[in-house]
C-alpha cells in the first residue's frame, strides 16, 4: 500500500522538484513530467484506524504514521513514500498547489527573516538554531460563497452654525436601505486539527492560478495530511472569516452621514462550491533558550509567519528612546513658543 517512485534509469527514489515542477532523480538527474505519468491512485479502502504502519519497499523498515498522514519519508533510509490508500475516494484532493520554494531556499529565507527582527534577542537573530524544516501539504477547503445582505438604518447629518451669541446644531435624519449581493471566490480555510488556524490564515495569499489537478507524484518527498473536517464542518468558520469583509463593504455603500444607526442587518451566506485542495507550507522548528518556536512559511511565496521571542531589554530601550525623543521635541516647541530658540 506504499507508493514509491523509482527512477527507470538508476532505481533511486524520485522526488518532486519545486524548481522544474517535475519528478526528479537526485542520483542520475532524470526528470519526468508529472502530467505524463500514469495515474497511481489505489482504489482499495480499509479502516484507517488500523492502517498505521507500512513497510518501506526501499529498505524494509516499518514506516509509522498516524491516521492523518498521507505522505511521509522513511525514518531509516529517507525514501519518499506516498500512502496511497489514504488518498482514495472522498480523501483524494481535487487540486494541489505544488511547492515553488526548495528546502534550501526556505532555510535561507527564514534566516534572512530572523535577522530583520528589531526586538528579537541578539542570539535569536543569528538564525543558527534551526532544529527542523518540514515540507508539508496542508489540507484546505476553498469556498465559493454568496452573501445576501438586507440593511435598514438611519443616517444622520449634522451641522453647526452660530447666530448672535448662540451656537446651533442641526440634525437631519434619513432612512437608509440596502439590498446587497456579494460573491467571494476561493476563500481558504485549513481543515487540519493539527495546524494553528491563525498561523495558516496569515500565510495568505496563495496564487491559486498555479494549482494543478491532483496527482500523487506531487507529494513525493513531502509530508501530506488529509482533512480532519469536511466542508460542512468548516462552513461556520469560513462564514466568520468573511464577516469582516461583508461589514466593511456594507459600510462603504453608506457614506455622507455624520453617523449611522443600524436598525436591521439580515445577512445570509450560502455555499456555492467547496473544493478540497492541498497547499504547500514549510514548517520551521527553531530551538532558542531551551524552547522550540514554531514558524510557518508559504511554500509558494516565501512569506514567513510566527511569533519570535521578544527581548525585554530591547523593548525597554525602544520605549526609552521614544520617550527621550518626545521630551526633546516638547522642549524645542516650548523654547520656540517662548522665544528662547534662535534660528
Amino acid at each position: 500500500m506504499v507508493i514509491q517512485y523509482k527512477c527507470p534509469n538508476c532505481g533511486d527514489d524520485m522526488r518532486f522538484d519545486s524548481h522544474s515542477g517535475m519528478l526528479s532523480c537526485a542520483s542520475c538527474g532524470r526528470k519526468d513530467n508529472i502530467q505524463d505519468l500514469p495515474d497511481e491512485f489505489i482504489t482499495n479502502h480499509f479502516d484507517e484506524e488500523e492502517a498505521k504502519q507500512y513497510q518501506c519497499e526501499n529498505c524494509g523498515a516499518v514506516v509509522i504514521t498516524d491516521a492523518d498522514t498521507t505522505a511521509t519519508s522513511c525514518s531509516f533510509c529517507g525514501a519518499a513514500v506516498v500512502l496511497g490508500d489514504r488518498l482514495t475516494r472522498a480523501l483524494a484532493p481535487a487540486k494541489v498547489l505544488p511547492f515553488k520554494i526548495s528546502k534550501d531556499e526556505a532555510r535561507a529565507a527564514f534566516k534572512k527573516w530572523c535577522k530583520n527582527g528589531l526586538l528579537t534577542p541578539k542570539g535569536f537573530m543569528s538564525a543558527n538554531r534551526i532544529k527542523e524544516i518540514t515540507g508539508l501539504y496542508v489540507p484546505f477547503w476553498l469556498y465559493d460563497l454568496n452573501a445576501q445582505a438586507e440593511v435598514k438604518a438611519i443616517g444622520v447629518r449634522t451641522r453647526q452654525y452660530s447666530r448672535g451669541d448662540y451656537i446651533y446644531t442641526e440634525k437631519k435624519y434619513y432612512d437608509v436601505y440596502r439590498d446587497i449581493t456579494m460573491d467571494y471566490s476561493r476563500v481558504p480555510v485549513d481543515a487540519s486539527e493539527k495546524m494553528h488556524d491563525e498561523l495558516m490564515d496569515k500565510l495568505e495569499p496563495f496564487h491559486y492560478q498555479d494549482m494543478e489537478d491532483f496527482r500523487t507524484p506531487y507529494l513525493a518527498g513531502y509530508i501530506a495530511e488529509k482533512y480532519n473536517y469536511d466542508d460542512e464542518a468548516m462552513f461556520p468558520r469560513v462564514k466568520d472569516k468573511i464577516s469582516g469583509y461583508i461589514d466593511s463593504y456594507i459600510s462603504s455603500t453608506i457614506r455622507g452621514y455624520s453617523y449611522v444607526n443600524y436598525k436591521q442587518r439580515n445577512i445570509s451566506t450560502s455555499k456555492r462550491h467547496a473544493a478540497y485542495v492541498l497547499l504547500p507550507v514549510w514548517m520551521v522548528y527553531y530551538d532558542y533558550d531551551h524552547h522550540v518556536h514554531t514558524f510557518a512559511m508559504n511554500g509558494q511565496t516565501g512569506k514567513v509567519v510566527g511569533k519570535p521571542p521578544i527581548s525585554k531589554k530591547k523593548v525597554v530601550a525602544w520605549f526609552t528612546s521614544i520617550a527621550a525623543t518626545t521630551f526633546v521635541g516638547i522642549k524645542i516647541v516650548a523654547l520656540m513658543m517662548g522665544g528662547g530658540l534662535l534660528w
